[in-house]
């Protein structure tokens, strides 16, 4: 969870009477994910955020399975996903369990005329490429290249581009992502070991409060479906709040790496965590120094996870011809490791400057047909090389 934060004002109690200027009371919500019984905040509005006005037919968007998958490593061209104008329209999901959705999106333009609330799943944002602003009820977050953007399920946001080259990893999460438990106190602190601090973490920091009453659409995607939902009162019309559960930013620039005298298991590299699966950081550090040490990766069996990694920029000393966006996938049943040559290639080397996000996942991924279009089909045989 995020620590304790507020911004604007906000009374003294929760639950109390809070009035305007005029006299009339201020719209109290509970915000949380789950339920009465977890990580919580109070907002604050002007309006009460219950007045629909129209809704409209909901669309399907629930990704494809692939019908037919092999047990073998793959890999994905991630920058072959065609640019879309809209926001919503750009979002490709390549990879899918009952846990999380691995997406793709190049939007060209800022979100206008709408807002978006994913009110099935957390949403991790990762900024590969473009800069902007996320707009939120709980205020402003810019963002830039190698932020993650953390959302929880039922916050409403819009994005605002400030270019139109953008390319963004996006995992969709159907339970909340946290901290990983290692790295926290038994209140709740980010200890000493962890990789990042409080301070690396980005909260809202402009509150942006919008009176005003009217027509503003709101696009709720729920179980597969995309609502088109009207509302009278503008859904950024907090004037206050305060608690533990609201977006926020964390450059993958400001994970530390953990390092030591011989090669670090990929569990050093945790930056974030939900059910039945991890989120990883694989960020420019020191290698080992072991005299003897083999930089390279060992091979490993993947008996209980699959694992995603989106190849950011650098050098890979694991992997030949390596690519920006590119991703590979290797399942769980059988083993990998380095291509051919690399082991003995990185004896001696001192440092990497590679930059990736890794996705372990323990249940089995399926693909589908976005992922089928941008799959690279001579990667299953690059280590008979």
């Amino acid at each position: 969870m995020p620590y304790y934060y507020s911004l604007g004002q906000i009374p003294h109690k929760r639950h109390t009477q809070f009035r305007k200027p005029d006299g009339s009371l201020y719209s109290e919500q509970l915000f949380s994910t789950e339920g009465f019984s977890s990580d919580s905040s109070l907002l604050y509005h002007h309006h009460p955020p219950t007045q629909i006005i129209k809704t409209e037919d909901a669309k399907q968007v629930s990704p494809i399975p692939a019908e037919h998958q092999l047990l073998q490593h793959r890999c994905f061209k991630g920058f072959d996903i065609k640019p879309a104008e809209d926001y919503l329209e750009s979002r490709n999901t390549v990879l899918m369990n009952n846990d999380c959705h691995i997406v793709l999106a190049a939007p060209q333009k800022s979100m206008s005329g709408y807002f978006y609330k994913n009110a099935d799943a957390d949403e991790l944002i990762f900024i590969h490429e473009g800069s902007g602003v996320l707009h939120t009820s709980y205020g402003k977050i810019p963002f830039g290249y190698g932020d993650y953007l953390v959302v929880p399920r039922g916050t409403t946001y819009q994005i605002e581009f400030a270019t139109t080259q953008n390319r963004l990893f996006i995992v969709e999460s159907f339970s909340p992502i946290r901290f990983p438990k290692k790295y926290l106190s038994k209140n709740g602190q980010l200890l000493e070991h962890s990789p990042y601090c409080e301070r690396d973490i980005r909260p809202p920091q402009v509150l942006e409060t919008v009176t005003d009453e009217g027509d503003y659409f709101i696009k709720v995607k729920k179980s597969g479906w995309l609502y088109s939902m009207h509302y009278k009162a503008h859904p950024f019309d907090v004037i206050g709040w305060d608690g533990c559960c609201y977006p926020f930013a964390f450059s993958i620039h400001d994970f530390e790496p953990i390092t030591g005298r011989v090669h670090q298991p990929p569990p050093v590299h945790q930056t974030f965590e939900a059910n039945n699966f991890v989120v990883c950081s694989f960020v420019p550090r020191l290698f080992d120094y072991h005299p003897q040490s083999i930089p390279a990766p060992y091979n490993h069996s993947n008996i209980d996870s699959d694992e995603v990694i989106y190849y950011v920029d650098g050098d890979f000393m694991s992997r030949k011809n390596v690519f920006r966006g590119m991703i590979t996938l290797h399942p769980s049943g059988i083993p990998h490791g380095p291509h051919p040559g690399a082991v003995q290639k990185s004896i001696g080397a001192k440092e990497t400057k590679e930059l990736a996000v890794m996705i372990d996942t323990f249940h089995p991924l399926h693909l589908t047909t976005q992922a089928k279009e941008i799959e690279d089909p001579g990667y299953t045989m690059s280590w008979a090389e």
